[in-house]
């Protein structure tokens, strides 16, 4: 099982040369381990072999990616892994264990390591892992140009918190495909992160099997930086959005504060430029809090009265918090269904006016069972339409088009 954050370039892995341009050092204690993994390397990348960290110490030459054997991750290990990497920035570790656990997975993480996999059966694994962590090695070269009016120069991404006060209102599904849009028009990366923190589906709706997340970043949190961030999150391959999934066991939830979550929030604003929010359907402190500091904040409501009286109800919570309409973007999902009414009753009765009607269409259900977002799945269609027309609001890189159709 290998690491999934970003699976490299088409072509990483088996089948193609490997030829580095850092260097790339082996550290074991097994002298057999340290040949087969360096054997897995191939020809071009002349990997060092040493039996500990100390022997390593200064001999390998910088910038360089440290394959880290299963003789390493014991405490001892994890704390001289630790301080080398702390002591050289342009140095990126990946750690080989005989099995990968959460407990191993934190461990690592707090360690500085780039990327962890269990001991490579196929070459192509360890390479992409190198590959994984060797990003590390250039993010002041390879950070993506400032947005233009961001304070003090530098990237500062616009947060989209997507809302709904009723389950099954398509929330997921909006947050997903909008998130997936922006991604594909953006030139900066774009990032979703899944604050729903039970029963997030953002990994289900994207396909994605994560090996971090947001628990990973929290765990993280006193010694996080935007190298470390970026190791957390997965790549969605067919559209080049990174997400950060929810917890995979629901108990993870109560140990994820909102303060946490602001502050990751923020670090990920750092190098991205959009970053859509996806949250559970009630009220809770940390959808509080995120509804406050967002900049943006799309509301989902669907087409029946008990969705309208709950959203009516939220509304009325947004305006206690103080928290200005002109923040919302009303979305009236299933908005073409014939349930005897009318966009313009649901508009009256909420006080708003919808900026994206989404049409109701098979497409929906057909694209969220393959795992694939509908506006990849079938472009063409209304829903993915819609979809675009949501993504317009946000994005000047979008052609203008009518959220009301």
């Amino acid at each position: 099982m290998t690491g999934t954050q970003d699976a490299g370039p088409p072509g990483t892995g088996a089948g193609r040369a490997f030829a580095p341009p850092f260097s790339v050092a082996v550290v074991d204690d097994d002298p057999r381990l340290r040949t087969r993994l360096a054997m897995q390397l191939g020809e071009h990348a002349h990997p060092s072999s040493y039996p500990s960290i100390g022997v390593m110490a200064d001999k390998v030459e910088l910038p360089a990616v440290v394959v880290f054997g299963p003789s390493c991750a014991e405490p001892a290990g994890l704390s001289a892994i630790s301080e080398y990497l702390r002591e050289r920035p342009s140095a990126a570790g990946v750690l080989v264990v005989d099995e990968l656990s959460t407990q191993m997975l934190q461990q690592a993480i707090r360690s500085g390591i780039g990327d962890v996999i269990t001991v490579p059966q196929e070459p192509g694994q360890l390479i992409e892992a190198i590959e994984r962590a060797a990003d590390h090695l250039n993010v002041a070269a390879t950070a993506p140009p400032p947005v233009a009016g961001a304070p003090g120069g530098g990237m500062h991404g616009r947060v989209v918190t997507v809302f709904s006060t009723k389950g099954g209102a398509g929330k997921s599904f909006v947050a997903t495909n909008l998130a997936v849009v922006l991604a594909r028009a953006s030139d900066a990366p774009v990032c979703i992160i899944d604050a729903d923190l039970q029963f997030g589906d953002v990994a289900v709706m994207l396909k994605l099997v994560p090996q971090h997340t947001i628990a990973d970043a929290v765990a993280s949190i006193t010694r996080m930086d935007t190298a470390l961030m970026k190791s957390l999150l997965v790549r969605h391959e067919p559209s080049g959005l990174y997400a950060l999934p929810a917890p995979t066991e629901p108990a993870f939830a109560d140990q994820i504060n909102a303060d946490d979550v602001i502050k990751i929030i923020e670090m990920v604003r750092q190098f991205c430029s959009y970053i859509v929010v996806d949250t559970p359907s009630y009220f809770t402190e940390v959808v509080i809090r995120l509804l406050e500091e967002c900049d943006d904040i799309v509301l989902v409501a669907g087409m029946d009265v008990p969705n309208i009286k709950n959203v009516k109800l939220g509304i009325n919570t947004l305006r206690l918090l103080n928290l200005p309409t002109t923040k919302v973007k009303l979305v009236l999902n299933r908005a073409n269904s014939k349930v005897k009414i009318d966009v313009s009753e649901v508009e009256r009765a909420l006080g708003l006016k919808a900026d994206t009607l989404v049409p109701s269409d098979i497409s929906v259900p057909q694209s969220i069972n393959k795992g694939v977002p509908v506006v990849l799945d079938n472009p063409k269609s209304g829903v993915a339409r819609s979809m675009e027309a949501l993504a317009g609001l946000f994005s000047d890189s979008l052609s203008p088009a009518k959220g009301r159709r």
